[in-house]
């Protein structure tokens, strides 16, 4: 198997991690991004979507085109997460159905190796970094405990919605459902707008989702080349602060939107010592074993 294969495939295999993430609720596709290593060219793909793109594009120089936008990157990553999401999303349900507190447990100790692992990448850790640390961590929090707002569908305010729910589906460690519950306009952008195709609610969404993709790229490609550290602290923290979402042991509170039911908080209990309890601990062991071992794996192909 030659080299561009191989790649290929191991960018799919990365992808299709993502698009797994994205179908567990509360989960970022962008954390799996950080752990995986493919965070910044994520994000430098994106933002590569520009003037001279579209000068290429037009120009007919498809080669160069696809050289700029990073086009051999995407599409593996893209066919990796939609595989994912068309095969896993029903198995990710039945487990879901029949054994929440295990999946729960293996993402919650897959998650808390990533934050050991992702913030070992930090080169110095200073104060700034530190503070970066608790301020990513509190913002994190901050959106499980947050009170959903009322239900708006005024254009700029939906503009906004389109920005933040973006920004936040490749920020690590911030689901953008959830985001859009939070706003309020879940119900109003992803079950009534799409259903009905309605054109007054989803134009502004995609001006903010498309203006709000690329500045922010091109923002958080600007805060890694410039305070490298004292980013990655601050993804260090989203992903920290994400660990209360994936406590094993909680009650979800649902709220029902047309035909679909979305969490919208969680009450947590204390577990008891019994067996289900042990082999919870045995998962969220095999969660953080397979971040090691993954992180040991890379490391070895590096060195």
């Amino acid at each position: 198997m030659n080299n561009s294969v191989t790649s290929f495939i191991n960018i799919a295999i990365k992808g299709a991690a993502m698009g797994a993430a994205n179908v567990i609720p509360g989960v970022s596709g962008g954390t799996i991004a950080l752990i995986t290593g493919i965070f910044e060219r994520l994000i430098n793909a994106i933002k590569s979507f520009n003037g001279k793109a579209v000068q290429l594009l037009l120009k007919g120089e498809l080669k160069a085109f696809a050289q700029h936008i990073d086009l051999y990157f995407l599409v593996a990553l893209f066919s990796g997460v939609g595989i994912a999401v068309v095969t896993l999303a029903k198995l990710f349900e039945f487990l879901f159905d029949n054994y929440p507190i295990y999946i729960w447990a293996f993402f919650f100790g897959l998650v808390l190796a990533s934050v050991y692992f992702v913030g070992k990448t930090v080169k110095k850790w200073n104060i700034s970094s530190i503070i970066s640390l608790v301020i990513g961590t509190g913002i994190a929090i901050s959106f499980t405990v947050l009170t959903p707002a009322n239900e708006n569908d005024s254009f700029f305010y939906l503009i906004l919605c389109g920005v933040v729910a973006i920004c936040s589906m490749i920020l690590p460690g911030l689901s953008g459902s959830f985001v859009l519950i939070l706003l309020g306009n879940y119900q109003l952008v992803m079950i009534d707008a799409i259903n009905n195709l309605s054109v007054k609610i989803l134009f502004p969404i995609a001006i903010g989702a498309g203006v709000g993709l690329i500045a922010f790229s091109h923002f958080l490609s600007w805060l890694l080349k410039k305070y490298h550290n004292q980013t990655i602290a601050l993804l260090t923290g989203f992903i920290a602060g994400s660990l209360g979402i994936l406590w094993p042991w909680k009650h979800e509170v649902t709220q029902q939107f047309g035909d679909k039911i979305k969490t919208v908080d969680y009450h947590y209990f204390q577990p008891e010592l019994n067996s289900e309890f042990y082999f919870a601990v045995l998962f969220i062991i095999l969660g953080i074993a397979s971040i090691t071992i993954t992180e040991l794996l890379a490391t070895k192909k590096k060195d």
